[in-house]
């Protein structure tokens, strides 16, 4: 038996002995009908004892349990090895760094349809969503007064035509003066330019499409009052979009320095809800000429060709600008350990001791950090059991190639 096991007994077993010999005394007395006490406190001693009795015996196989479970566990728990030390170095690799923002999605043109004059809606040849061509009939509004206008101006114009004729013929004989035959002929002018105006009128009641798009929703029903200028739907060309999102100024700097060392490294993608990306690749259409003082940020357009017709005006995604960094030096991030939000690594030496070193982050990717400062291609760093190595000591360890390390990324950290 374990020897604190059997210490931390004794004065369990010494309490019973003592509270048995009491009871027994009293019990032995009672019976020899030697009352030491008085019979009502005679009993409440008895009963006392009982409690006292069950209690011990209780606390004593509770205490003795505790004892033996927890030197059971510690004498049959197996001794932990330390966990191997590897070590690597950083690697020197191309790298696709990619920059997201949360975008608009907008259509080049998105343009009201209204009605240019008055009067009933007399029909609607197309339905919400319909494609459509340029020039086809949208709506037409009932003619009837823009006809009657046109019908009238079209008399008078007829009419002056005759009058300038038959005054023409007299000023040839001589009957009439050149100067009628002119003011008549001004007079044939206005009449035919009222006619123009008045069949323009009546070609303004149909309303056709300025462009080849998708009709969005009819703000007016067939039979309702159409007065000049009231919206009737809007039409969206959706072959070409506008992509809207907002860049950070550094962000803006770092793309306009890249413009100029290579306009061909960077791909512009787009992520629609679900996670889904979209086929087309596009491409910066336009930069907004000022800077947002409230956020700090400036606007930016890129241009997504849209031959299916899978986006829509009003559309919400995230923008990826992707770019390809060349030669960067890239360590797996579970080689870092952070002190006071400062990242360090441990750095072996020639002389196989550990010095720990504060590096600088250019970008962090899914599994790996790209390296700022701090750290060389010919660096040797700790990549498992840092938290085995302190500062100064010297190690044993294996070492272990960076195309090996890179190809288990997705092994956890200690």
């Amino acid at each position: 038996m374990n020897p604190f096991v059997f210490a931390m007994r004794r004065p369990f077993t010494t309490l019973m002995l003592l509270v048995a010999l009491a009871g027994g005394g009293v019990l032995g007395l009672s019976e020899l009908g030697v009352d030491i006490f008085p019979p009502p406190i005679t009993r409440n001693i008895h009963v006392c004892l009982d409690y006292m009795g069950a209690g011990a015996k209780l606390t004593k196989a509770y205490v003795v349990g505790r004892v033996e479970s927890y030197f059971h566990k510690h004498e049959e728990q197996p001794h932990q090895e330390h966990h191997k030390i590897v070590v690597t170095t950083p690697k020197a690799k191309d790298v696709i760094l990619t920059q997201r923002y949360v975008c608009q999605i907008h259509s080049q043109r998105h343009t009201e349809i209204s009605a240019l004059e008055s009067g009933y809606l007399e029909s609607i040849s197309v339905k919400e969503g319909q494609a459509v061509k340029k020039g086809d009939l949208l709506f037409k509004i009932k003619p009837v007064l823009y006809q009657a206008r046109l019908d009238a101006e079209v008399a008078e114009a007829d009419l002056a035509q005759l009058e300038f004729k038959y005054t023409k013929k007299l000023s040839e004989d001589n009957v009439v003066s050149p100067n009628e035959v002119a003011l008549l002929q001004a007079k044939l002018a206005k009449a035919q330019a009222k006619a123009s105006l008045a069949r323009a009128e009546l070609n303004f009641t149909n309303v056709v499409a300025p462009f080849d798009g998708i009709v969005d929703h009819q703000h007016e029903q067939l039979g309702s009052l159409i007065k000049e200028g009231d919206v009737l739907t809007t039409l969206s060309d959706n072959s070409l979009m506008w992509v809207y999102f907002n860049v950070p100024e550094a962000d803006y700097l770092e793309y306009m320095a890249g413009l100029g060392q290579n306009k061909d490294d960077r791909k512009i993608e787009l992520l629609l809800a679900g996670g889904n990306k979209f086929k087309e690749v596009g491409k910066i259409g336009a930069i907004e000429a000022k800077f947002n003082n409230e956020t700090g940020n400036i606007a930016f357009r890129a241009d997504f060709p849209n031959p299916d017709r899978l986006l829509r005006h009003g559309q919400t995604g995230t923008v990826l600008i992707n770019r390809v960094m060349k030669d960067a030096i890239v360590i797996p991030q579970r080689a870092h350990f952070e002190v006071l939000d400062k990242l360090y690594v441990y750095v072996v030496g020639k002389d196989d001791v550990v010095h720990q070193r504060e590096i600088a982050i250019q970008n962090e990717m899914d599994d790996i950090y790209v390296v700022k400062s701090g750290l060389g291609v010919d660096d040797k760093i700790v990549l498992e059991g840092i938290q085995q190595v302190r500062d100064g000591e010297k190690v044993e360890y294996e070492f272990s190639t960076p195309e090996l390390v890179m190809a288990h990324l997705k092994n956890k950290a200690e």
